[in-house]
Parts: C-alpha cells; structure tokens; sequence
C-alpha cells in the first residue's frame, strides 16, 4: 500500500507539473503558425537540420545569472545545426550537449521579451552563433547576431537575411495565411 501512495502523488506531482507547464508554454495559433512556416522553410535549405523544441544541455554555465528559472536546460522554439552534425544514436538523448548554430524564439501572448533576450543571453554564452525573435503579431523578425544589436525586418521588406549563418527567407512566407 505505501508504494501505491507514493506512485499515486508521483502522478498528482507530475499531472500538476504538466498543466503548469501547458499553460504557460503551450503556443497560441499565431505561435504555432509561424514556428511550423520558418521549421519548413528551414527544412527546404539542405546545409542544415532543423529541430524543434529540442532540450540544450546548458549546464556547463549558472542560467540563473541570466535571471532564467531553468535550471540545466534550454528549450529553444526552433534551432539550427550544420546538416549530419547530430548523428543517431542507439539511445535517444534527452539534453542535447552540442550547441546550434541558430536559435529561434517565437514570442506568445504570454511571454514578454525581457524573458526571450535574457534567454538569448545564455544562447550566446553557450556558443550559438545566431539568435532570431519572431512576433507573429505585428509580422515581426529580429535577428540578432550578438547580445546587444539586432536588425529588424517586417512586412515591408521582401526577406529577412542572416548575415551570421547566411539565411535568406521570404518574410511573407512566414507570416502569410
């Protein structure tokens, strides 16, 4: 009986983690749209793996210096490798200790952009190369190549261009409906 009331709070601790998470993570329909638009665009270009949601071993830095919550691992929306970087393994692997070459963070209704640059802080600091915040509700994508400078694109202009890892994307093939 003792080993089915520890099983039992285990599921009440978890269930109760997993809809903390769901609710403050889950995307919303403009999050999703454009995160699913720039993985495909993404997937076209065959110098690159793309991945989503994939877990970043970062314990090799203090996240709390960034004023992050996590504590050993970050989850960008999308990120970037060099095509055959990441190899299958007989096991798969739940923190991935390689660092992307891109990161991309698509802003929801629930987060503020204070918490995406400071993840973008650690990013850097980890050894990402690129960094990109996407607002999919004003049509919206900076691309930062470091920490403190950033280009904006929009609407008005025909691509978004990385200059780091030599990205070009229709920017309204992103936002488009």
């Amino acid at each position: 009986m003792g080993s089915k009331d520890m099983t039992d709070t285990f599921e009440i601790e978890e269930t109760h983690n997993l809809q903390e998470y769901e609710e403050q993570y889950m995307g919303s329909l403009y999050h999703s749209s454009a995160q699913t638009r720039i993985t495909n665009l993404l997937s076209n270009d065959e110098r690159f793996s793309v991945f989503v949601e994939l877990s970043l071993d970062a314990t090799q830095i203090d996240l709390s210096q960034f004023g992050l919550k996590a504590k050993d691992k970050l989850i960008p929306d999308i990120c970037l490798y060099p095509k055959g970087h990441l190899k299958k393994r007989g096991r798969d692997v739940r923190k991935v200790p390689d660092i992307p070459l891109l990161a991309i963070e698509v802003i929801s209704p629930d987060q503020g952009s204070d918490e995406i640059l400071a993840k973008f802080e650690a990013y850097f600091t980890l050894g990402v190369k690129s960094c990109w915040l996407v607002e999919p509700s004003v049509e919206v994508v900076h691309i930062y190549p470091q920490p403190s400078q950033h280009k904006t694109f929009d609407m008005n202009d025909t691509e978004i261009f990385d200059e780091i890892i030599d990205i070009h994307l229709p920017i309204q093939s992103i936002f488009q409906w």
